[in-house]
């Protein structure tokens, strides 16, 4: 069985779970919905910012709005919405900005009764790098779930060669999956002992393996296992942009 069993390790992080419980959330579907705040936060900050917003009133718009997604049942839009998970976030915080946030309540950054492990000053230097055309709010905020989605797999990916004693084989071939410079298989091969076949091979199982943890990735923000290809489709196209 995989190290990265959906059905064990992530079961209660699944939107699937969240979506199908209802209202009023339970205890499992509150930890599950947070689990995923934290994983998704910095695409809801990006999109504050380029709605025109100023760093620090976008680090208050995404701490209070998260706050308040967990602090009360906000699962309650259309069926419609909550096929994905992005769909539903961008709907309530649209929702949260156009009708709930007032400034003379707003809360203290950090403060309220829920606490996540995100942080949004680090979120400020990352937008500050963030390119500046012609996207739109929308199109940037899919751009960054889809990058988001791709940074969560790579990390899980390193962390079952890592632990499997291969972290040098992830470091060399990564390359050949995307990132940065792809060092050729012979070189590779040379570098760690092995034959030019071997790396060949090694490069396949990678990107397989990358592939199946990318689709668990994407698993987690969908409702229904049949939307899983229509997802990954978008988000690729996200991601060219």
């Amino acid at each position: 069985m995989s190290s990265y069993d959906e059905h064990h390790d992530f079961a209660t992080t699944r939107w699937s779970l969240i979506a199908a419980i209802g209202k009023p959330s339970s205890v499992e579907s509150r930890a599950a919905l947070a689990s995923l705040c934290e994983t998704y936060w910095y695409p809801l900050y990006v999109y504050i910012r380029r709605k025109g917003h100023q760093a620090a009133e976008a680090q208050d718009l995404t701490q209070a709005f998260l706050a308040e997604l967990l602090e009360r049942d906000r699962l309650q839009l259309a069926d419609q919405e909550r096929g994905r998970f992005r769909f539903f976030l961008l709907t309530a915080l649209n929702n949260f900005i156009a009708n709930q946030w007032r400034r003379d309540n707003a809360q203290k950054r950090g403060g309220g009764c829920v606490t996540l492990s995100i942080d949004v000053e680090a979120g400020e230097a990352r937008y500050r790098h963030e390119p500046f055309h012609e996207l739109t709010a929308e199109r940037i905020f899919e751009r960054r779930w889809a990058l988001t989605l791709l940074e969560r797999t790579l990390e899980q990916l390193r962390d079952e060669y890592v632990k499997a004693e291969k972290g040098d084989l992830f470091e060399a071939l990564k390359g050949h999956l995307g990132q940065g410079a792809a060092t050729p298989y012979r070189e590779i091969g040379d570098n760690l002992g092995m034959s030019e076949t071997a790396v060949k091979v090694a490069a396949h199982r990678m990107r397989k393996r990358c592939g199946q943890i990318l689709r668990q990735e994407i698993s987690h923000t969908v409702d229904d296992s049949t939307a899983i290809d229509a997802e990954l489709q978008q988000l690729f196209t996200a991601v060219e942009l």
